[in-house]
Formats: structure tokens, sequence, C-alpha cells
């Protein structure tokens, strides 16, 4: 699709409309003044009469109204042209002090600067020549994707009608820096703006907090831009199914993720960690194993956080019982309590001192932490899980010592992070998650052998002409190739490289946990994990014919006579 170049408002235009009255008084003195030089007579030292021309008044009057000074006069001024000269000195002075004050007014003007930005933006997308993403909100999911989108190299292009959100982005720190426009990402001509049809975007990310916000942004990236990778955020499962019949490539339900989550602590803690930690980022520090009881449990907040929790500890045969200020709009199951949770009385009428954990997931994060200090002052055993509704809260959170925090954001990102840079993970869970516990366990403990505090890096290697050429040279060459010689140090094939392959993918089928002894063939897809020093040095391995031919050997080739004379000496052969 060929790229659109944006509506770019005038700016010139914009200019000449507002500085119209000025110019036009401006031109009024300059054009009487003028005028009047020409008509006035002059009179020479011997009597005779002169007058000056349009050229030699306009060049008098020149440098006169901008109060530069005299000079270069054929004659002296008589009475008449004096008089005329202070008339034109104040008229003309006056007209240059309002135009000069009309346009520093202009210039100072939050919507002319906001017209100068969006000009300059706009023209920087339109230029732009590398891949990039298109994320459509800055709130408090949206500052989380940037970040981690810039941290892995990713371009961003960030839309936004909030300009407080806007100016928040010019002064933070990013290791690439996205551009950024204000702007009404539901409408899309702002959209093709920020380059929805742009030949280099590659992605739309909808991670706005209203619903029918991200399905308009999916359903005009679809019909603008067919071919173009579209996740989008939702809350309610109604607005899911929607984007889905528009063919939405990713939806992210941060809630009902969560819940499956949870739930699969109770069956299988080795499963939960294991989408616990590929769900993360490298940046993220791992999270520990949690083990939630069985018995009763107490969930404060009956919204779209609570639903979906309650239908999965129902599913794993918990007593629940409900706490909610509003139960008949939040259609709360029978028996449910009304109340924040907040209070003392409310928790001891849901007979938290048997509880075996509670759930603080209000939309109010001050609600939540005050519901779990008053929940484990009353039973200090409880299983505590609440809920972050704002990142600048997190100091706070991990002070109350909890045993879950749910950061809606922070999972947001992850995912929009993880579906759009290694979309094989997304599958790779989906199929671990059929395994059973001893599976799950078998993996969890592989990764945590090659892994220290942070999360593992995900990549995927494919094995191609532009992801791995030197292993492509090998195969022409005749060689055969296994992944347990791709999974070795490029100098010095004894030692393991700090990553576990996940899964291999060959012509769309998939086997998870592949062995060493496994051939691979052009057109293999393998998915890692693991340190990134790891990923650095297989990347060099496939790239390089001599790093290879060493990993399958065991012998350096020696390519040039110079590196043969001097270094040939000291090459090992299986080494």
């Amino acid at each position: 699709m060929k790229s659109v170049r944006p509506v770019l408002p005038n700016v010139v235009f914009l200019i000449l409309r507002r500085l119209r009255i000025p110019l036009i008084i401006l031109i009024f003195a300059y054009a009487v003044s003028i005028t009047g030089f020409v008509l006035i007579p002059g009179t020479r030292a011997d009597g005779t009469v002169w007058t000056m021309s349009f050229f030699h008044a306009f060049y008098f009057v020149s440098y006169m109204g901008s109060t530069i000074g005299f000079g270069e006069l054929p004659y002296p001024f008589n009475g008449a042209q004096r008089f005329w000269t202070l008339f034109s000195i104040y008229a003309t002075v006056v007209a240059w002090l309002y135009a000069i004050g009309t346009m520093i007014s202009l210039l100072q003007d939050r919507f002319f600067r906001q017209a100068l930005y969006r000009t300059r933006v706009h023209r920087q997308i339109y230029k732009i020549r590398e891949d990039f993403y298109l994320l459509c909100g800055h709130g408090e999911a949206g500052k989380v994707v940037t970040r981690f989108l810039s941290e892995i190299g990713e371009q961003t292009v960030v839309i936004d009608r909030d300009f407080e959100a806007i100016n928040e982005m010019w002064i933070d720190d990013y290791p690439l820096e996205p551009l950024v426009l204000e702007g009404d990402a539901a409408d899309p001509v702002q959209l093709q703006n920020a380059g929805l049809t742009h030949d280099n975007c590659k992605g739309v990310i909808a991670v706005i907090g209203d619903d029918q916000e991200n399905l308009k942004i999916a359903i005009s990236a679809k019909l603008l831009n067919p071919g173009l990778k579209v996740v989008g955020r939702v809350n309610e499962e109604d607005t899911a199914s929607n984007m889905r019949s528009f063919g939405t490539d990713h939806i992210v339900n941060p809630f009902k993720t969560f819940a499956w989550h949870f739930s699969l602590a109770f069956s299988s803690p080795g499963h939960h960690l294991l989408n616990d930690w590929l769900s993360q980022t490298d940046y993220q520090a791992l999270n520990d194993p949690v083990f939630p009881p069985r018995g009763q449990w107490i969930i404060c907040g009956f919204g779209r956080f609570g639903k979906p929790l309650y239908r999965r500890l129902k599913h794993q045969n918990n007593e629940v019982t409900v706490i909610e200020i509003e139960s008949e709009i939040a259609n709360a199951p029978e028996g449910s309590i009304c109340g924040r949770g907040t209070e003392a009385v409310t928790l001891n009428e849901a007979k938290v001192e048997s509880a075996v954990g509670i759930i603080a997931g209000t939309d109010n994060d001050a609600n939540n932490l005050s519901i779990i200090m008053t929940a484990k002052e009353l039973n200090p055993d409880l299983f505590t899980v609440a809920r972050q509704n704002h990142n600048r809260n997190a100091s706070l959170f991990e002070a109350a010592d909890m045993n879950i925090v749910f950061n809606q954001n922070l999972l947001i990102a992850n995912q929009v992070v993880s579906l759009l840079t290694t979309p094989l993970t997304s599958e790779f869970l989906r199929l671990a998650n059929k395994q059973n516990a001893q599976w799950a366990n078998e993996m969890v403990s592989r990764i945590c052998a090659i892994v220290d505090d942070n999360a593992p890096v995900i990549w995927v290697l494919e094995m191609t002409d532009d992801g791995a050429p030197a292993f492509i040279q090998a195969r022409l060459e005749g060689f055969d190739f296994r992944l347990g010689q791709l999974v070795r140090e490029p100098y010095n094939r004894k030692v393991r490289l700090s990553c576990v392959p996940l899964m291999l993918q060959r012509h769309g089928e998939n086997q998870l946990s592949p062995s060493d002894d496994k051939m691979l063939y052009h057109g293999d897809r393998i998915l890692f994990c693991g340190k990134r020093s790891a990923r650095v040095k297989m990347m060099s391995s496939v790239s390089s014919n001599e790093l290879l031919s060493y990993l399958i050997t065991g012998r350096h080739r020696v390519v040039s006579p110079l590196w043969r004379k001097f270094f040939g000496s000291k090459l090992q052969e299986g080494e």
C-alpha cells in the first residue's frame, strides 16, 4: 500500500489569518506615508522645487518606519515635509508595534504552537524509512508499552488527545525516542496522519481505557490497511467479540488473562510460573512461585476484575464471599455483603477470620491497600491478592508485602510486546498449558538453571537467508546441522549457551521442547528463552560462516593467508 501524505494544517494561512488586521494597518500606514512624500513638494537651496519619486519615498519610509535612522537625504526638508515626516513616524512605528505585538502573541498561542508541532511531526512520520508501530493511547498502559518497545529498539509513533500526557513524554528519557502526536486516535483522518497507511507501519496498538474507542481504532485499521497487524485492549467480552468479527489479530483482556493465570496456580503451579515468566520482559524481576490455598475466599469489588476471578475460584471448588458497595448494579451473586471491605465490620461479616484468602479488586488503589491491611490485622495468615490501578503506587503495594499484585498496565504491556515481537510465545503457551504438571515442572526447572533474578529474554531464530545466512551456506555445502550444535558457545563448543529451546515450528507444525539431536532445515523457526548474551552469541554463530563451521566440524576455518600466517599456529582442532 502506498504511503498516504498526511493532511497538514496550512501554517502560512494561519499566520496570515491571525495577522490580517495588523498587516492591513501596516500596509495602509506605509501607503499613506509614501503617497504624502510623493505629493508634497520640496524646495532646494536655490529656491527650485523638487519632488520624490515613489521609489525614493518608499526607500525613505522603510528606514524611517523601522527606526533605523536618517541619512542619504538629497535635500533638506521644508516645513511641510518635516510635518509629514512626524506624522509618518508615529503612524508607521505604531503600526509596527501593533504588528509585532500580535506576532508575539501568536507565537505564544497554544493552538498555534500545536499546529506548528503537528505539522513538523506529520512530516517526520511521512519521511520514516524504518518499520514502526502506531500506539494509540498514552495512558497508564500506553506508557509502559512505549517504554518496553523503546528498550528493545522498536520505533514507535504515539497518538493521544491528552496534551498533558504528550508533555510528559517530552521530558521522559527513552533509549529510542518515539514520535509523539496530539490527536484523536478514534478519528480515521488523524490515524492516517499518524502513519496508519504508511508503508513502514507494521502494527497498530490500541490501548486506550475506553473499549469503544479501541474498537473504532481496530475497525479503522482493518478497513484502511487490511494487511496490518492490530492489537486491541478490551475490558468487556462483548467488545472482544466485536473486534474478532473485524479480524483483529490479537485481543488483550487483562482481567480475563489474570483470572486464567490465577486459576492455574491452584491446579498446576508449574504452568502458572511458566506463563508468568514467559509473559515478562528481561528487564523485570522473576516472580516467586505462589501456592494459593483452597477454601473460603473473599472478593472485594465485583466489577471487571472481580467477576472473572469469582468464576475461576468457583471452578476450583472454593467458597467465595463477595463484598460490593453496589450489589444490584454489579449483579453480585446472592449472599453478597454490601460494603467496601475497608471496614473491619464488613470483613467480620464475611467471616474473614476463617477465610484462607482475600482479593482486593476495586478500581481505587487506596481502598485496595486499606482492605488488605485491615484484613491482615484480623487474620495474619490470609493469602492476599490486590489490584494495582496506577503505576505510581508500585512502591506502596511492594511495601504492603502481598502475595500477588495484579498490575493491569504491566500485564497489558507484557502481552502486547510479546504478541508483536515474538508471536510464537503465545502459541507455545497455548500448547504448554495442555501438557501435564510434570512436563511444566521440568520446563520451569530448565529455565531456572539458565536465568538469574530477571525474566529470560525470548527470541525466535528463523533458519532463512535473512535470519541465518551461515546456516544456509553450510546446507549448500552439504553439512547437516543439529539443534544441539546451535546452542553452543561460538568460540568453545564444549560450553552450552544459557538458553532453552522451547518450540520448533516446521511447515506450520509445532514441536515442544525439541531435543538436541533434532535436525534443522531451511524454513525452521525455533523459539528460545535465555540470557541476552546467549541470544547475541547465537545470532553471531548463524551469521558467520567461520563460527558455524567451527560448531559443525570442531575446526576453525582459516579464510585469509594473513590470518593463517599470524594465528594459524594457535588454532586448535576440536577445541
